[in-house]
């Protein structure tokens, strides 16, 4: 038997056996490309690590240390990369798993249903005495936008990822009962040939993604997954409410979108320029058109019916008559349909046509000129195939795809435009000094620069000219805005919809994107009030949301300001930003101002008949905000919903959750089950007003926690030198896995650091740091003043308020991620040594302290007892984490004591590289 492959357990359960089956392929390449030696040496290192983990012995880890300092540069290089695969393969088991049990509870026997389904959320609505007239009265405000970004958290590459796809579907295959021992052998040999291309692959990528490249990988899950799933999430919805309430017919909106912010998203991002952003938009219509054409070619099969056997309706013959006069078909290679008497196929030739023309842009040739000229065509169709009773087709192909052109257009996702705030004050300093007008804008002070911007938003006249010569930042900057004014022309108004403002810090930010949209058509105040590009401002640091209230409310009090409208509803949307806040001021005060800052601009919304759409700038790690997306929907307040709801979905988690067609699935009923119950609960229950004895907890809670941070990260003289000591902070630098740089400016600044590599370098190093330090001193202080009734006051609204119980089970998964022992070893890496042991054993005593707390506030003798799946995929992976962390210490301290040996730093950085990329598998987390 294969050792690296053992796992423990006498009873072996499906997971495992996919853990053995894969752990036995992997031996067997391994023993192939390394010969036994290299097995063996995994095996002995693995061994070591186990026998710590059992119990901690100095001893052996010296015993382990020794074992890595002999390895030959090859065979650690093989070490790792054996280490690395294993994760890999690992979580492709857990991937097949959920699908596995997915599967399981739709062939379950009635009554059995899975928890966080669709039909779990409908179910317990009718339990809970919802009448169908309630739920019905919710559904227009069901709104749920998902965001793909660029943000570098993605360590591997697509090469890698394909072969993760193929894997996966070889390992569903094994799953069928009626698979055969042949087919089985076959499967296997298919396996090891796919395991040995991940071995014989390259794991890095050689140099960093253009902008492009990370736009087709975006791109990839609309085409591979999305496209076909998010139609059937609004079929199960629509088949739950018939089932469970049938008294009506049931008619879901479109509530579940993508959205993209990859080729929009410039702040900081210099390669992000207008041409990028434009060719974004070529590329995200011609995915679409295609994926329509294959959509009627495929119809094209089904539609036989012939004038001579069925009647057609009046409404499709004059259509056809219109397509004759309108479309030609010599230019896309194809004649009329031959069959005169098969009237959908003669239709669906001239759509093909369309079609065509318009991703072609060539309007006079009969191209569609919206998305709705199109679906009205589908529906011709649909209605006419009612006519002679052939419902089946009608209620399922057509409407499927309809429901495709309703959810992506001929744009297939709208694209966010993102800028710092910075660069529009200084390009409208440099104009407004051109013309005379104010030397130093961007010296005023708020209120003067307000009212400057307010006499010129109502001067109809232009600021610029085309005949002024700017710098080139300002000039990129007016070119950008003259872009989206052709892009909506060109690609619909639902290309762009949103100009996201980072650092926004006060009104004038907002007022000044307002004044460039009006320079370039885009807001109109003469002649009839128009806007067509919405402001949003990104609340980040502490302080902006502090101040969120005052920034926002002299903004809607502005003659400019123009809300967008949802139906009849006029709203706004505001975006908050997780990772920033976090790095500011931890995690509990950081969830705590965001939860808050919903309610207060909430209640400010509501007095001038606004809705505030609230955009959630959520990273995949948990110092970022992240988690399972459910939870992170039920976590926000449930009026803070009523508006719609928005979150990035980005790096890691677009592979882990889209990848596969059941995942994907699975993950976008989740998030629906939860969006259905907070959404009713707001609409049947109207505003909701938080406990006072909760809200006076968490805000004592987070005051404590936010001194204790602050006064570590900020006011603690060697605390950025350990940060940047004892973690692979330089070298995730060298990580070639984003187009956007690190930093946002040449800086060494602690602000000036992203919060992605901040989170990245923290998990590599098994702190965890930013995802749970300060919480044990915010619960603990607070427990010290308020003793046994305190507890139960914690206990209860742990058990009773949603956002509270996500954020202490975020703590919980943060802690049991987390090893301070590990840890440990990363600290030997500080230049100060009397520093970094002190500074270790502040965070040690913190951890202590946060650990405590948690398990006395769940009732859990240890960390994610209730989630025994998670507890014991973590317990089995860290055996085979801890060697990597090991050997990623120890070629790090190589490696910086070899900098002027550029050749052997060089050869160590791959090597280090390859560690990261193996802990962030092992780990499942990045930045």
């Amino acid at each position: 038997m294969n050792p690296l492959a053992k796992q423990a357990s006498a009873n072996e359960n499906p997971l495992r056996r996919d853990v053995r089956f894969l752990g036995h392929i992997l031996g067997d390449v391994l023993v192939m490309q390394g010969g036994k030696e290299l097995l063996d040496r995994v095996e002995k290192i693995r061994e070591l690590t186990k026998q710590l983990r059992r119990s901690y012995d100095p001893a052996v880890l010296d015993q382990c240390k020794s074992e890595i300092r002999q390895l030959s540069p090859q065979m650690r290089q093989n070490v790792i990369r054996a280490f690395a695969i294993y994760f890999q393969l690992v979580n492709i088991a857990e991937q097949n798993h959920r699908v596995r049990r997915h599967r399981f509870y739709r062939r379950s026997e009635a009554g059995v249903v899975q928890p966080f389904s669709t039909e779990h959320a409908v179910q317990e609505l009718k339990e809970k005495g919802m009448t169908a007239e309630q739920v019905e009265k919710a559904l227009p405000f069901l709104s749920l936008e998902l965001v793909i970004t660029a943000h570098p958290t993605e360590a591997m590459r697509r090469t890698t990822l394909d072969i993760h796809h193929r894997i996966a579907e070889l390992m569903m295959k094994l799953d069928h009962p009626y698979t055969t021992e042949t087919e089985r052998e076959e499967i296997r040999r298919n396996l090891l040939g796919e395991v040995t291309a991940l071995w014989q692959s390259d794991e890095l990528r050689r140099r960093k993604p253009t902008v492009m490249d990370e736009v087709r990988n975006g791109l990839y899950y609309i085409d591979e997954t999305l496209f076909e799933v998010l139609p059937v999430v609004h079929q199960e919805l629509t088949r739950c409410l018939n089932r469970i309430y049938p008294e009506k017919k049931w008619q879901v909106p479109s509530f579940l979108r993508f959205g993209s912010w990859i080729g929009g998203d410039r702040d900081g991002n210099p390669s992000v320029t207008p041409d990028v952003t434009w060719n974004t938009l070529v590329l995200q219509r011609n995915l679409i058109i295609r994926k329509y054409k294959e959509a009627l070619q495929s119809l094209i099969k089904k539609l036989s019916y012939s004038t001579r056997r069925v009647s057609i309706s009046d409404a499709l013959c004059e259509s056809l008559l219109r397509d004759e006069a309108e479309v030609k078909l010599e230019d896309v290679g194809q004649g009329k349909w031959r069959n005169e008497n098969e009237p959908y196929r003669r239709k669906c030739t001239f759509m093909l046509a369309r079609l065509h023309h318009t991703r072609t842009g060539k309007k006079e040739l009969g191209a569609y000129r919206t998305a709705g000229e199109f679906i009205r065509d589908l529906t011709l169709i649909q209605e006419s195939l009612r006519l002679h009773h052939a419902d089946v087709l009608a209620d399922h192909d057509l409407a499927h795809l309809i429901r495709q052109v309703e959810l992506f257009g001929f744009h297939l996702l709208t694209l966010d435009i993102r800028q710092h705030s910075a660069e529009h004050e200084k390009a409208l300093t440099e104009i407004l000094g051109k013309l005379g007008i104010e030397e130093r804008y961007d010296r005023l002070p708020e209120q003067e620069k307000i009212s400057l911007l307010t006499e010129l938003l109502q001067d109809p006249r232009p600021l610029t000219s085309p005949f002024a010569s700017y710098s080139p930042d300002t000039e990129k900057c007016l070119e950008l805005f003259r872009m989206i004014a052709r892009a909506k022309q060109e690609f619909g108004e639902e290309a762009i919809r949103n100009y996201l403002i980072s650092m926004t810090q006060g009104t004038s930010d907002l007022l000044e994107v307002v004044l460039f949209a009006k320079e370039v058509g885009l807001h109109r105040l003469h002649g009839g009030k128009e806007s067509r590009l919405h402001a949003v401002p990104l609340l980040e640091t502490i302080d902006d949301l502090h101040r969120a209230e005052e920034i926002m409310e002299a903004y809607f009090q502005h003659p400019a300001f123009i809300p967008f409208y949802h139906g009849e509803q006029p709203g706004q949307e505001i975006m908050l930003g997780y990772s920033d806040s976090n790095k500011d001021g931890g995690v509990i005060t950081a969830n705590w101002e965001l939860y808050q800052a919903q309610l207060r601009l909430n209640r400010l919304a509501e007095k001038y008949g606004l809705r505030l759409k609230f955009f959630h700038g959520r990273g995949g790690a948990l110092g970022r905000g992240g988690g399972p997306l459910h939870r992170n929907i039920l976590a926000n307040p449930d009026s803070a919903l009523l508006g719609g709801i928005k979150i990035t979905e980005q790096g890691e988690v677009l592979s882990s959750r889209y990848s596969l067609r059941p995942i994907a699935l699975r993950s976008l009923e989740q998030a629906t089950a939860s969006l259905l119950l907070s959404t009713t609960t707001a609409v049947t229950n109207g505003h909701h007003e938080l406990d006072p004895a909760w809200e006076k907890a968490i805000e004592e809670v987070s005051g404590y926690a936010l001194e204790q941070y602050q006064q570590l990260v900020f006011g603690d003289a060697d605390f950025l030198g350990f940060f940047n000591d004892v973690t692979p902070l330089p070298e995730i630098g060298e990580l070639k896995i984003g187009s956007r740089p690190a930093r946002r400016k040449n800086s060494q600044q602690f602000e000036d650091l992203r919060a992605i590599p901040w989170v990245f370098a923290w998990t590599q190093t098994r702190y965890l740091f930013p995802a749970w330090f300060a919480a044990g001193t915010g619960l603990g202080k607070y427990l010290e003043r308020n003793g046994e009734k305190g507890l139960r006051l914690l206990r209860e609204m742990y058990q009773m308020w949603p956002f509270f119980h996500s954020l202490i089970d975020n703590l919980q998964m943060a802690l049991a991620k987390a090893d301070l022992v590990i840890a440990r070893e990363y600290t030997s890496l500080a230049k100060d040594s009397a520093a970094g042991e002190r500074l270790f054993k502040l965070i040690e005593k913190e951890f202590m302290l946060t650990r405590e707390k948690v398990l006395a506030i769940s009732e859990q003798e240890e960390l994610l007892d209730r989630v025994p799946v998670i507890q014991e995929s973590i317990r089995l992976r860290n055996p085979y984490v801890d060697p990597l962390s090991f050997i990623q210490v120890f070629l790090l301290a190589k490696r910086r004591k070899e900098e002027n040996d550029q050749t052997l730093a060089d050869s160590l950085l791959e090597e280090v590289l390859l560690t990261i990329n193996g802990i962030a598998a092992g780990l499942r987390n990045t930045g």
